[in-house]
């Protein structure tokens, strides 16, 4: 879009005359002389209308690509500025090949502009409107700009009537006049209104977005004449067929008819109906078929057949009829496909929605199509209701809660007659009977959101209604894990053909897993209808499996999760997180003490590493309150680590020293050597950071549980550990005046770290050292180290890994005097910080004595600094990495 255009007075308001012009065939002509040619035609053709604007006083509104919107005082004014437009055009040398043609429109009306400064109101639609409905150098004209203009019109010009017409989106027919202008044209095809014979419904409110899948539903149309809109209830799937069937009305001259099947039980009534629709008598008692496929031989006619799921024995019927003639298509809506040859599906998906963590400006919110539904029909009960700074959060929730499926937003919108969104909100966890009192003059199952879903449930067989509520129990779930939950209360084989059952009928959703695997899962709102199935013994056998399949799999993870398959596993856990959650409350409410406890052990490193730091901590301090978690002393032990090291990453130094001292005990108590030395080891680091002593006192006190461990793992003869103690001892001494002790240690712990091939601390000794070359100046080294960190913790994912050595890079990148970079790095730092609850880089920065938020408040990075911020984790790794490897390139003398 061009910019908008000073223009010489401000925009009219009151009763004001709209012009409307494109180029007719333009996207035709772009692909036929490529944009090199296109460009300066489309300019020329811009200079002729702003010449013609000019001229009469128009006032040029918005441009956007070869369309023009335009105002003017007085109608005489519109219609002359038109005719001079007409004239010049045609009088312009086009090239041969690229006769530009231009279709006008006007109208007048009341105009009126919103705070934003653009014209809104009914006028404005008919006025475009009336413009799309001409033809290339047609100039139409609505009666009542027609009868304010008759008697001033310009010389040359006169006004033919071309009769009463009904305009798209608009119930009231417009008679409409063509300018007749001297020396042009004056004949031009039939208008491209809706003079096509048509049964649509007259939809009582507006359509609101959706026009990428309109285009690409009127495209598959064109392409193929046999399209399924499929989707589960609520999807809008009828709203979409009616707009789209509505757009097509210029394509399909013998009609569009729309045929709704959904009280149709009964497949040989589906041809008599399609028949009653388009009003074919009954005649000689001949086959509705029959007579169908005759009348719709030589005609160009789209057929609208919705909700045909209960009937899809009946899709030969489709087929005959869409078979009968080159010009008939049919559009179907239906929770599953017809499985016809040549048919082609077309999923519906959810309105776009905001991410409630990350919400956009207000002003932004309604450009979602899920918040401009909930405002709209919110409206509909209380005229005043407005999103707010108060209520955007909670509206944002309610969409992303409802999956985007317009019917249950609808539902949810009603209510804001006796609630406020956040009063909705809070009554979410039953939302199905949250979700009622729909339209009374809409179908019983489009009344509540449980009869939308109910409406698919009730077409399932008993072994996929088994199937559909078993997999109530998964938040996403793997074929593996699927049969190996629901599969023992299912006949042998089952799963696979299920699955594909549901999913054809649009309860279950199938995408792309890990490695490729196929992966189901199904919306919120139906998940929730399924695990109302789900009950009793039978429920609560598959909940029991469910836990016992994740709790497998995060000690499988746990096992390897430090190793060189380190980023496969950990994606693996993020993409099962939302089960494991469900195991582990599972684990939680039945009181399984030993199994939520192993589990939280199992996830402590993928919670730390991903930055659910607050999460773990607290889910796995519930685990060892439990009633008789006690009673199991290695489980605890592990948890006790998992919580002291969560804790230790907060830099909540107290807590983890608590944790890790009780584990201290429990290990001495069973006599268990490794475990002892698993304690000093991590009650190093909690020495560190605890409270109440003077750093130097800490770091003496760490400094003992480091030897200890040390003395013991070198008794076990275990040369991986006797690393770790040895960069335990490294840490220990990050203090001026000792870095080169701490450098001396790490060394040696790197060293063994490379024997051995642990990649994860080989990235921890690197860092350590990078560290000690930036305090002693050697910016090359620094560079060097802090590459070989970020790209180990990069490669993996490791959040809480890499903001810390993103940290150092913005302290090496102000060093070194790129500020700019510094800014931006330390602005990512502190949100991704905020973002997975890290706290190490506020010691960190205190030890090596760098300070951030003098970047953040001074005027000449500051900018830098909130841009940073907006970046995303793996912008803001790609932007370290590119930074180092740039010093790397231009060699140690670069600044």
């Amino acid at each position: 879009m061009t910019d908008r255009p000073s223009p010489p007075r401000r925009p009219p308001t009151g009763t004001i005359t709209f012009l409307f012009t494109d180029i007719e065939g333009s996207t035709r002509l772009v692909q036929a002389l490529g944009s090199g040619s296109w460009s300066p035609l489309l300019e020329r053709h811009r200079e002729i209308i702003r010449a013609a604007l000019a001229a009469h006083d128009g006032i040029e509104i918005q441009t956007e690509g070869d369309a023009f919107f335009a105002v003017f005082d007085r109608a005489p004014h519109a219609i002359a500025a038109a005719a001079e437009a007409q004239r010049a055009l045609v009088a312009e040398p086009w090239p041969g090949s690229a006769q530009i043609r231009v279709r006008m429109g006007l109208h007048t009306g009341e105009g009126a502009l919103d705070a934003d400064g653009s014209y809104v109101g009914s006028a404005v639609h008919r006025a475009a409107r009336i413009a799309s409905s001409g033809h290339g150098g047609q100039v139409l004209v609505s009666a009542t700009t027609a009868a304010l203009a008759s008697d001033a019109l310009p010389s040359g010009v006169t006004m033919t009537d071309l009769g009463e017409h009904r305009l798209k989106d608009l119930d009231r027919p417009e008679v409409l006049r063509q300018l007749v202008v001297d020396g042009l044209p004056a004949s031009f095809p039939p208008l491209r209104t809706l003079d096509v014979p048509t049964n649509l419904p007259t939809q009582l409110t507006t359509f609101l977005g959706r026009e990428t899948e309109i285009a690409e539903v009127l495209r598959l149309i064109d392409d193929g004449r046999l399209l399924t809109l499929t989707g589960p209830g609520g999807t809008g799937k009828t709203r979409l067929a009616i707009e789209a069937g509505r757009r097509a009305l210029d394509r399909f001259p013998d009609g569009v008819w729309f045929v709704a099947l959904g009280a149709t039980a009964e497949p040989e009534l589906v041809a008599p109906t399609i028949a009653q629709a388009l009003g074919l008598p009954d005649r000689g008692g001949r086959e509705p078929v029959e007579r169908l496929t005759e009348h719709l031989r030589d005609r160009r006619t789209l057929l609208i057949l919705d909700n045909f799921e209960q009937v899809t024995v009946a899709g030969d019927v489709v087929r005959a009829l869409v078979g009968a003639g080159d010009g008939v298509a049919a559009l179907v809506t239906s929770r599953s496909t017809l499985h016809l040859y040549g048919e082609q599906e077309y999923p519906v998906p959810p309105l776009g929605i905001p991410d409630p963590a990350h919400l956009p400006a207000l002003a932004a919110l309604s450009h979602y199509e899920a918040i401009a539904l909930f405002i709209e029909r919110a409206r509909a009960v209380r005229p005043g209701f407005a999103v707010t700074n108060e209520n955007a959060p909670a509206v944002a929730e309610i969409c992303y809660r409802l999956d985007g499926l317009p019917l249950a937003i609808e539902l949810a919108a009603a209510r804001i007659k006796l609630l406020t969104p956040q009063a909705i909100l809070a009554r979410f966890d039953d939302r199905l009977s949250l979700l009622a009192g729909g339209a009374r003059d809409l179908p019983l199952r489009q009344q509540t959101l449980r009869g939308a879903i109910a409406w698919s449930h009730d077409l399932l067989d008993g072994p996929d209604r088994a199937l559909f509520a078993c997999l109530s129990v998964f938040v996403g779930a793997s074929l593996d894990a699927v049969e190996a939950v629901c599969g023992p209360d299912l006949p042998p084989g089952s799963i696979f053909d299920g699955l594909s059952s549901l999913v054809d009928k649009s309860l279950v959703r199938q995408a792309e897993g890990l490695d490729g695997e196929p992966r189901f899962s199904m919306l919120g709102t139906i998940r929730e209808f399924a695990a109302e199935q789900l009950a009793g013994e039978a429920g609560a056998q598959v909940r029991e499996r469910h836990a016992e399949y994740f709790v497998a799999l995060a000690a499988r993870c746990s096992a390897s999760v430090m190793g060189a398959d380190k980023r496969r596993l950990l994606d693996l856990l993020e993409q099962e997180h939302d089960n494991l959650r469900a195991a582990l409350n599972w684990a939680v409410d039945t009181g399984r003490a030993e199994m939520a406890m192993r589990m939280c052990a199992d996830l402590w490193r993928f919670w730390q590493m991903r930055g659910y730091l607050a999460e773990g901590r607290e889910r796995t301090e519930r685990a060892l309150a439990m009633a008789h978690a006690v009673d199991h002393p290695e489980a605890r032990i592990a948890a006790l680590e998992a919580a002291g090291g969560l804790a230790y990453w907060q830099s909540d130094g107290d807590a983890a020293e608590r944790f890790y001292t009780e584990t201290l005990e429990l290990a001495r108590a069973a006599g268990d050597q490794a475990a002892e030395a698993n304690a000093y080891y991590n009650l190093t680091f909690a020495a560190v950071y605890s409270t109440g002593r003077s750093p130097g006192e800490g770091s003496a006190r760490a400094r003992r549980y480091a030897e200890n461990a040390l003395a013991i793992y070198r008794s076990l003869g275990d040369r991986h550990s006797e690393a770790r103690a040895l960069w335990a001892i490294s840490n220990t001494y990050w203090s001026p005046g000792t870095f080169k002790e701490a450098a001396g240690y790490a060394r040696q712990a790197l060293a063994i770290f490379r024997e051995v091939g642990d990649e994860f601390m080989i990235g921890w000794g690197r860092y350590t050292l990078a560290l000690v070359a930036l305090q002693d100046g050697d910016t090359g080294d620094a560079a060097s180290g802090l590459a070989e960190s970020l790209a180990i913790f990069a490669a993996a994912h490791d959040v809480s890994g890499y903001v810390l050595v993103i940290e150092a890079i913005s302290s090496l990148a102000a060093k070194v005097g790129d500020a700019d970079t510094a800014a931006r790095l330390a602005g990512a730092v502190a949100e991704l910080e905020r973002r997975s609850g890290t706290g190490l880089n506020a010691p960190n920065r205190d030890m090596f004595g760098w300070d951030p938020t003098r970047l953040r408040d001074d005027p000449a990075t500051a900018s830098a600094f909130a841009a940073g911020m907006l970046l995303s984790p793996e912008e803001a790794v790609e932007l370290a990495s590119r930074w180092l490897a740039d010093r790397a390139a231009a060699g140690p003398s670069s600044p």
